[in-house]
Protein backbone atom coordinates (compact mmCIF):
# COMPACT_ATOMS: atom_id res chain seq x y z
CA UNK A 1 0.00 0.00 0.00
CA UNK A 2 1.34 3.43 -0.94
CA UNK A 3 1.68 5.80 1.99
CA UNK A 4 0.06 9.20 1.41
CA UNK A 5 3.50 10.80 1.76
CA UNK A 6 4.65 8.79 -1.26
CA UNK A 7 2.10 10.44 -3.56
CA UNK A 8 3.70 13.05 -5.84
CA UNK A 9 7.15 12.88 -4.31
CA UNK A 10 8.96 15.77 -6.02
CA UNK A 11 11.83 13.60 -7.32
CA UNK A 12 9.53 10.98 -8.84
CA UNK A 13 7.13 13.59 -10.20
CA UNK A 14 10.03 15.34 -11.96
CA UNK A 15 11.13 12.05 -13.56
CA UNK A 16 7.65 11.22 -14.84
CA UNK A 17 7.07 14.74 -16.12
CA UNK A 18 10.36 14.52 -18.02
CA UNK A 19 9.35 11.17 -19.54
CA UNK A 20 5.92 12.54 -20.43
CA UNK A 21 7.47 15.64 -22.02
CA UNK A 22 9.74 13.40 -24.11
CA UNK A 23 6.69 11.41 -25.19
CA UNK A 24 4.73 14.54 -26.16
CA UNK A 25 7.65 15.94 -28.14
CA UNK A 26 8.13 12.62 -29.94
CA UNK A 27 4.40 12.36 -30.66
CA UNK A 28 3.99 15.74 -32.32
CA UNK A 29 7.33 15.31 -34.11
CA UNK A 30 6.47 11.75 -35.22
CA UNK A 31 9.68 10.39 -33.70
CA UNK A 32 8.57 6.77 -33.90
CA UNK A 33 11.82 5.43 -32.39
CA UNK A 34 11.31 7.43 -29.19
CA UNK A 35 7.61 6.54 -29.04
CA UNK A 36 8.49 2.86 -29.40
CA UNK A 37 11.13 3.19 -26.68
CA UNK A 38 8.69 4.77 -24.21
CA UNK A 39 6.15 1.94 -24.43
CA UNK A 40 6.72 -1.22 -22.41
CA UNK A 41 7.78 -3.94 -24.81
CA UNK A 42 5.27 -6.54 -23.68
CA UNK A 43 2.24 -8.36 -25.08
CA UNK A 44 0.43 -6.99 -21.98
CA UNK A 45 0.80 -3.36 -23.08
CA UNK A 46 -2.33 -1.79 -24.55
CA UNK A 47 -3.35 1.40 -26.27
CA UNK A 48 -6.93 2.36 -26.99
CA UNK A 49 -6.82 5.06 -29.66
CA UNK A 50 -9.45 7.35 -31.08
CA UNK A 51 -10.16 4.76 -33.78
CA UNK A 52 -8.26 1.61 -32.85
CA UNK A 53 -7.74 -0.90 -30.05
CA UNK A 54 -4.15 -2.11 -29.88
CA UNK A 55 -3.21 -5.08 -27.74
CA UNK A 56 0.49 -5.71 -27.19
CA UNK A 57 3.64 -3.77 -27.96
CA UNK A 58 3.96 -5.19 -31.48
CA UNK A 59 0.48 -3.95 -32.47
CA UNK A 60 1.24 -0.50 -31.06
CA UNK A 61 4.57 -0.40 -32.88
CA UNK A 62 2.97 -1.45 -36.20
CA UNK A 63 0.30 1.24 -35.81
CA UNK A 64 2.92 3.94 -35.21
CA UNK A 65 4.94 2.88 -38.25
CA UNK A 66 1.88 2.95 -40.53
CA UNK A 67 0.28 6.15 -39.20
CA UNK A 68 0.51 9.28 -41.37
CA UNK A 69 2.86 11.90 -39.96
CA UNK A 70 0.70 14.92 -40.88
CA UNK A 71 -1.66 16.66 -38.47
CA UNK A 72 -0.05 15.50 -35.24
CA UNK A 73 0.49 18.94 -33.69
CA UNK A 74 -1.73 19.74 -30.73
CA UNK A 75 -2.02 22.15 -27.85
CA UNK A 76 -2.24 20.69 -24.36
CA UNK A 77 -4.96 22.59 -22.48
CA UNK A 78 -4.97 20.66 -19.19
CA UNK A 79 -2.48 18.29 -17.60
CA UNK A 80 -2.35 16.26 -14.42
CA UNK A 81 0.38 13.83 -13.45
CA UNK A 82 0.13 11.86 -10.22
CA UNK A 83 2.79 9.50 -8.92
CA UNK A 84 2.25 6.68 -6.45
CA UNK A 85 5.39 5.60 -4.65
CA UNK A 86 8.61 5.50 -6.63
CA UNK A 87 7.50 3.26 -9.49
CA UNK A 88 4.00 4.09 -10.77
CA UNK A 89 2.24 7.13 -12.19
CA UNK A 90 -0.77 8.23 -14.19
CA UNK A 91 -0.68 11.12 -16.65
CA UNK A 92 -3.81 12.74 -18.07
CA UNK A 93 -4.15 15.59 -20.54
CA UNK A 94 -6.77 17.40 -22.53
CA UNK A 95 -5.72 18.75 -25.92
CA UNK A 96 -6.96 20.50 -29.03
CA UNK A 97 -5.81 20.26 -32.61
CA UNK A 98 -5.75 23.33 -34.84
CA UNK A 99 -8.90 23.61 -36.92
CA UNK A 100 -10.93 21.30 -34.70
CA UNK A 101 -13.54 22.11 -32.05
CA UNK A 102 -13.19 18.66 -30.51
CA UNK A 103 -11.50 18.18 -27.15
CA UNK A 104 -9.03 15.31 -27.05
CA UNK A 105 -8.24 13.34 -23.92
CA UNK A 106 -5.27 11.12 -23.25
CA UNK A 107 -4.52 8.99 -20.23
CA UNK A 108 -1.41 6.93 -19.64
CA UNK A 109 -0.24 4.62 -16.90
CA UNK A 110 3.54 4.77 -16.45
CA UNK A 111 5.63 2.22 -14.56
CA UNK A 112 9.32 2.37 -13.73
CA UNK A 113 10.95 -0.61 -15.42
CA UNK A 114 14.64 -1.60 -15.23
CA UNK A 115 15.19 0.36 -18.48
CA UNK A 116 13.31 3.44 -17.20
CA UNK A 117 9.77 4.85 -17.18
CA UNK A 118 7.47 3.13 -19.68
CA UNK A 119 3.83 3.47 -20.72
CA UNK A 120 2.01 0.23 -19.92
CA UNK A 121 -1.49 1.42 -20.80
CA UNK A 122 -2.81 4.37 -22.81
CA UNK A 123 -6.18 5.66 -23.92
CA UNK A 124 -6.98 8.48 -26.36
CA UNK A 125 -10.48 9.74 -27.04
CA UNK A 126 -12.21 12.75 -28.57
CA UNK A 127 -15.26 14.61 -27.28
CA UNK A 128 -17.81 16.23 -29.59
Amino acid sequence: MTDITDINRPDVLAEVNAAFDAYEQALVGNDVAVLDELFWQSPLTLRYGAGENLYGYEAIQAFRQARPSAGLARTVTARQVTTFGADMAVANIEFRREGSDRIGRQSQTWVRMPEGWRVVSAHVSLMA
